[in-house]
């Protein structure tokens, strides 16, 4: 198929459950479990842990209707928002947060999360993502404010999943939102990138979609040029066979903004910084011949 035939993601839309079946299920003919539930659900295991991300709120930003990703962070943020730009991602994710007839089944990820198989401690923790999970809102990736009129209070971390593989046409684009996602960070904010390297394509139902195609050190410089500072970026290359996309390897990075006025204030002395010059304490002019 021609790739210009593609469909995409945010114009066309696709079904969100077929794309659960597809990529996320635990079924025995899903491949994919390693790299699009067991790595980013490591990753972000181990990032959260570790202390330096938590705080008040996280937005988070994905297509489709996935939620394992947010597993990890209903412990360390008291409020998840998460914005989605199709109706039917938000209907199909509101229906596992209401515990709805007929909800996506993601026992098999709330086990990555638990030791131990009991009952009691998988409801415990699918009960606690649901109760941070209480604001699945729609916006518009075109708007500044992509919210508008609503304006979302500053997230102190920020997850952007496999979204700007789906929405993106180039580097432009790339820059472009990555810019516009970065502002719902407060100032020291983290940021957490995870999605598909070398990818061309990807096929929900019946119908192909478009993906950019980049790679690690687009993705690691990008986020530099926006004034991130890189703290990890893990790759898993890509071992399973499967006509369903193409990408080469899964992305996972988490990185934070500096703070402006520190940048600022650092600017300024390096630029008071221009005269570094050898001298001689025994000299009683100790920079002689120069006055």
């Amino acid at each position: 198929m021609d790739s210009s035939t593609y469909k995409r993601y945010h114009e066309d839309g696709y079904d969100s459950r077929q794309c659960l079946e597809h990529y996320f299920s635990d079924k025995p003919d899903t491949v994919f479990a390693e790299d699009s539930l067991v790595f980013p659900i490591e990753n972000l295991l181990k990032t959260f842990t570790e202390g330096h991300i938590k705080g008040d709120i996280l937005i988070e930003l994905s297509p489709g209707s996935m939620v394992h990703h947010l597993f990890a962070a209903c412990e360390f943020f008291k409020h998840i928002i998460v914005l989605k730009a199709r109706d039917r991602c938000i209907m199909e994710l509101k229906r596992w947060v209401d515990e709805r007839t007929g909800a996506f089944d993601w026992r098999h990820a709330t086990k990555l999360h638990v030791i131990g198989e009991s009952s009691d401690l998988l409801q415990d923790k699918e009960g606690k993502v649901r109760s941070a999970l209480q604001h699945v809102v729609k916006c518009d990736f075109e708007k500044e404010n992509m919210m508008d009129p609503i304006k979302l209070p500053l997230a102190d971390c920020t997850i952007i999943a496999w979204l700007l593989d789906l929405i993106c046409k180039d580097q432009d684009d790339f820059m472009r939102y990555l810019r516009r996602f970065s502002k719902l960070l407060k100032p020291e904010g983290h940021f957490i990138l995870i999605g598909c390297l070398e990818m061309t394509y990807y096929t929900v139902g019946k119908d192909k979609f478009h993906a950019f195609n980049y790679n690690k050190d687009f993705a690691r410089n990008a986020l530099v040029e926006e004034g991130f500072v890189i703290d990890c970026c893990n790759i898993k290359k890509r071992r399973d066979v499967s006509d369903l996309t193409d990408y080469k390897a899964h992305i996972f990075i988490a990185a934070h903004k500096e703070n402006d006025q520190l940048q600022d204030k650092e600017g300024k002395v390096r630029s008071a910084l221009q005269h570094v010059v050898k001298c001689n304490l025994e000299k009683e002019d100790i920079i002689d011949p120069i006055v």
